[in-house]
């Protein structure tokens, strides 16, 4: 019997070569493998354990893999696709949009998807000085709401997350912490007891939004974590990004978004993707996504359609497309 590992066990033995990746699912590397890239490689066992071997379609193995196709120059995607670096009034801090403000916490993450957007932003310019931040959230009555991104935000210790919510705690005119990750999917193990009681008995309303993108990336472990946080009574969300061969599907979002609500998480967000450099073989045109959800839309009741959107740099908000 596999012995229970830690969430820090699982990040120390996640697989950082992907020629060891494929040997694990009984694949060749194949002359598309791009063997150096800026891009560093990481996946979790447990994310990979979901992956079909001998099937180098596999949706989750295609998400994280490192193609050639990275490497061309496609116009119009760029490596700041939404001017992230305008919206970055100090290091660590983005304030794009009215009344929020996200704090990339490390530029780390525990699974190195592909299309991350964020893939060339400079965190190394970015070192979260909290001090400054929480000066700034302060000074600024507007900001109701803090949202935890990255990277990972879950990366930080329980002990970490805890110590930085209690100073944001003292600021009176916040009413919500948000946390953006990938942590349950990636790493189930990571949604500790103490994890799950910092946000039951924070003094901010807790919300949790996931991302994830295929039901294949599902499993038990996944589905027991979600449900500890929903019996603590934390809101729960999800985030996919439409991406080409992956999830393009009717079929695969309408499993995805019952697999999710069987976890008491509530669709909410499928994005088209964001025109980031090395990203562009993962494109969905608009047609074909408006065409997705229409079909979609017929065999799922309201509440487990989510909202077609995209993110438009200088923009008040994300922009609804269905």
């Amino acid at each position: 019997m596999q012995k229970n590992l830690s969430y820090i066990e699982e990040l120390q033995q996640a697989i950082t070569d992907p020629l060891q990746l494929l040997a694990m699912l009984k694949l060749e590397p194949g002359p598309k493998l791009l063997t150096t890239s800026d891009f560093p490689f990481m996946v979790p066992r447990p994310f990979a354990a979901r992956m079909q071997k001998g099937n180098q379609n596999d949706p989750l193995l295609c998400q994280v893999l490192p193609t050639i196709a990275e490497t061309q120059k496609i116009q119009d995607f760029s490596q700041d696709p939404l001017d992230e670096k305008g919206s970055n009034p100090m290091p660590g801090l983005l304030h794009k949009y009215y009344g929020r403000v996200l704090l990339t916490l490390t530029g780390s993450c525990a699974l190195n998807c592909r299309f991350c957007f964020r893939r060339h932003f400079p965190y190394q310019c970015n070192n979260f000085n909290s001090t400054a931040i929480l000066d700034y959230i302060a000074s600024d009555p507007t900001i109701n709401e803090v949202i935890l991104s990255g990277g990972e935000p879950l990366l930080l210790s329980d002990q970490e997350l805890v110590s930085f919510s209690t100073e944001l705690e003292k600021i009176p005119h916040l009413k919500y912490l948000r946390i953006h990750t990938r942590m349950p999917i990636a790493i189930p193990a990571r949604i500790t007891t103490e994890f799950v009681n910092w946000l039951k008995n924070s003094k901010l309303q807790p919300i949790v939004v996931i991302h994830c993108n295929h039901p294949q990336e599902i499993d038990a472990k996944v589905k027991a974590a979600m449900l500890r946080l929903h019996c603590a009574g934390i809101t729960l969300f999800n985030q996919t990004v439409l991406l080409k061969g992956i999830n393009d599907a009717a079929e695969t979002l309408i499993n995805l978004s019952k697999q999710l609500f069987s976890m008491k998480v509530l669709p909410y967000y499928i994005h088209l993707l964001d025109k980031v450099e090395g990203a562009a073989h993962f494109a969905i045109k608009k047609d074909r996504a408006l065409a997705l959800m229409q079909e979609i839309t017929a065999r799922l009741p309201g509440f487990l359609v989510p909202k077609l959107v995209y993110e438009k740099s200088g923009e008040a908000a994300k922009t609804r497309i269905y």
